[in-house]
């Protein structure tokens, strides 16, 4: 069942952890399918490194296990994915990683600004990457941390825990959550060589806004 799907999981849960982003066990990685409604997410408890696509878990949006091949649990943080699906019925794929700059500013509860006008590519409307709350992993509590947030922004800071990243597509979702530590290492630089107390000029918010494709670019 859904066996492309899952190995779209399994590529990008892989293509994660070798960026770096999350190590061994660590972070969780899920796919809607939008013709049916079920969602492809990894299991609990197995190293990547050592998962096929039969190991993906596929769920229903009732939090029902309908596939297990190998008899492998989801993740125990399925309820945040469904949650997200449920909040943000655009968004087909969901991507948790524990990157380790990222995960600095989390447990410094710091919101990450402009820094660079990149930020624009992460849906962020307010100009910054927002932090959601602590949330127990494995709860419903985290589950919800992260729904007010992510109405606005596509990646979030979990206070103490990791990052969240959405999008339609799974490739996507992985690409934003790379450019968050990617923006967080610059940040987390920047401030080192400011020094105490001192933070770097900011891209305004309305400013990211006004971003367009050149209209000068003409096609035949």
């Amino acid at each position: 069942m859904l066996d492309e799907q899952k190995k779209k999981v399994l590529k990008y849960a892989l293509e994660a952890e070798k960026m770096g982003l999350c190590r061994h066990r660590s972070g969780n990685f899920s796919l809607r399918d939008e013709a049916t409604g079920l969602i492809c997410i990894t299991p609990t408890g197995v190293d990547r490194n050592e998962m096929s696509f039969e190991d993906i878990v596929v769920m229903n949006q009732q939090a029902q296990v309908v596939e297990s091949i190998n008899g492998h649990r989801p993740t125990s943080e399925a309820m945040m994915h469904l949650r997200i699906y449920e909040a943000r019925p655009e968004v087909n794929a969901v991507v948790h990683t524990h990157s380790k700059f990222a995960v600095t500013f989390a447990i410094l509860k710091k919101e990450i600004p402009a820094i660079v006008y990149e930020l624009m590519n992460l849906g962020c409307k307010e100009g910054y990457i927002p932090v959601a709350p602590y949330g127990r992993p494995g709860t419903m509590a985290l589950a919800e941390s992260v729904i007010e947030p992510l109405g606005i922004s596509d990646v979030v800071l979990m206070e103490s825990h990791g990052v969240v990243a959405v999008d339609k597509e799974i490739k996507e979702a992985l690409l934003k959550a790379a450019y968050v530590e990617e923006l967080a290492e610059i940040y987390y630089r920047t401030l080192t060589v400011l020094g105490p107390g001192k933070e770097p000029a900011c891209v305004p918010n309305e400013e990211l806004q006004k971003w367009a494709y050149p209209k000068e670019i003409r096609f035949n």
